[in-house]
């Protein structure tokens, strides 16, 4: 059942009678890898009454916006705004504009979320090759260049933070080696960005994405994106139009610059007012500082669980915003996990793929990357385990 029961025993032109859930609806800390908590100021933002999509101001904080993404995503492409749909979203737009059927794609492939791309690819009529790296390890660039040296690729694409197994991968050493080519470097941070250093123009990225549940605090929803000067050429001198309408950058495009500004669909104006404060957030407390931040509190959950017999899942290469704990002997992860959402009212993410039932997934991510949500976590676990 919804949010909302619609009861329609009434004829159908009398008065319906609307109850809902709203009351009975737990207030839960987030404490998985996504959706992070959201700080209050940005649910009061989105409170604010809704502006149509071309108004006069909702096009201010819409430009107000992309100038803040800029600033996050240090890069200087005119193409930077928030995709209309969840991290997912910015995957499907990033590869739809870029991929034609048959062209030569390199995914490196560490974690469920690299897999993803390998299939949304793959649908897209690509000619895809994979480097396969093990899962909880970081990608070896070494292992990439070997690929690269064998043959061409038009585009090669990894995940920046791998939400599944908890790894920062090394993208501005991957991204050396595509530099001084016409290959395309596509890259997903939607685990990462706002929690730990992004350079999209650094690191010669031509093709981003990130979502705005994660270290950005914000609902879900939108899907920061920016496309670099060759992309956007790549995506002109297509054969064949985008597939998919929606997601075409290219008409997108026109809704988000110009004048006057070309309708393409009715934009999430409240989650556009979320964004451009949490960003306005982010920005005022500075980048460096968030990220000192989000290891600092990813060394207080470490410190803290050790104590109580948790280990790493991750060795080296370890993101500080995505936390990946074995509990010791004798504690089911999953028992655990249901333990903290039923009498505390905390939520953990369970492990993915081969890592089902042994691990609990922590997120240390914006608003969660704070002393009091850490520390709360620790002693609900440390109640749980010692009933």
């Amino acid at each position: 059942m919804g949010i909302l029961n619609i009861r329609c025993t009434p004829p159908i032109n009398q008065e319906l009678e609307m109850t809902t859930v709203f009351g009975e609806l737990d207030h839960v800390l987030l404490m998985a890898p996504g959706p992070s908590p959201v700080a209050p100021n940005v649910l009061k933002a989105m409170s604010i009454p809704t502006l149509g999509h071309l108004d006069p101001d909702c096009i201010k904080v819409m430009d107000a916006m992309q100038d803040q993404l800029r600033a996050v995503c240090k890069t200087k492409n005119a193409v930077t705004f928030p995709i209309s749909g969840t991290g997912s979203a910015g995957m499907e737009a990033t590869f739809v504009n870029l991929v034609e059927r048959g062209d030569d794609v390199l995914i490196v492939n560490n974690g469920v979320f690299c897999s993803r791309m390998v299939e949304v690819a793959t649908r897209l009529g690509a000619q895809v090759d994979v480097v396969e790296c093990p899962w909880g390890q970081p990608i070896d660039p070494a292992a990439v260049k070997a690929r690269l040296d064998k043959k061409h690729y038009k585009i090669l694409a990894a995940v920046h933070a791998e939400t599944s197994t908890g790894i920062n991968n090394p993208i501005a050493a991957i991204g050396e080696l595509v530099k001084n080519s016409d290959t395309l470097y596509l890259v997903d941070s939607v685990a990462g960005l706002g929690g730990v250093d992004m350079r999209v123009d650094e690191w010669g990225i031509d093709a981003f994405y990130s979502g705005s549940q994660k270290c950005l605090s914000v609902p879900p929803g939108l899907a920061p994106a920016s496309f670099s000067d060759a992309a956007m050429e790549t995506i002109a001198k297509r054969k064949t139009k985008v597939p998919n309408w929606y997601m075409d950058v290219s008409l997108i495009r026109k809704y988000w610059e110009g004048s006057p500004r070309v309708y393409h669909h009715t934009a999430p104006i409240n989650m556009y007012y979320a964004m451009h404060q949490a960003l306005d957030n982010l920005l005022t407390e500075g980048l460096d500082a968030s990220f000192a931040r989000h290891v600092a509190m990813h060394q207080r959950l470490t410190d803290g669980l050790a104590k109580l017999g948790f280990t790493p899942y991750v060795k080296e290469g370890g993101a500080p915003q995505i936390n990946l704990f074995l509990p010791p002997a004798g504690v089911d992860a999953n028992t655990l996990r249901a333990c903290l959402r039923k009498e505390h009212k905390i939520e953990v993410a369970g492990g993915l793929g081969d890592l089902a039932g042994k691990v609990i997934r922590v997120g240390v991510m914006g608003e969660g990357a704070r002393e009091e949500p850490i520390d709360r976590l620790i002693n609900a676990i440390k109640a749980c385990i010692n009933k």
